[in-house]
């Protein structure tokens, strides 16, 4: 069973994210932040993280920065619903080329969820 490491800091999103990759069948491992993320994925990697980019502490930027660094075959699918002074779409293209594969705009539908983890698994 493929495994998704979410990296969210509202608790409630992790937990319709987790819901949502279960029922689909991933093996779900939950972090509060990027640094939290990144210790989880040096004890056990993931097929694919996913990571909301604004979060207190260490945000989802030097979280992606970071592990791609160190991990640089790492599959990350990164999500933002918030824009920190920039619109949300140039916010994406930024973290696409810090390394984030794929993206998603908060709200998203499960669906394209499900397709976007999919799709990295099957990389």
């Amino acid at each position: 069973m493929p495994s998704v490491l979410v990296v969210d800091d509202q608790a409630e999103v992790r937990r319709l994210i987790r819901d949502t990759l279960v029922e689909a069948g991933y093996d779900v491992d939950e972090a509060r932040d990027g640094k939290e993320e990144l210790e989880r994925y040096r004890t056990k990697s993931a097929a694919v993280v996913l990571m909301d980019i604004l979060m207190p502490d260490q945000e989802g930027l030097e979280g992606i920065m970071t592990l791609r660094r160190e991990f640089p075959d790492a599959r990350i699918v990164a999500m933002t619903g918030g824009s920190d002074g920039i619109g949300v779409l140039d916010f994406l293209d930024v973290v696409r080329m810090l390394g984030a594969r794929r993206t998603l705009h908060k709200p998203f539908d499960l669906q394209a969820l499900r397709d976007a983890v999919a799709a990295e698994v099957m990389v």
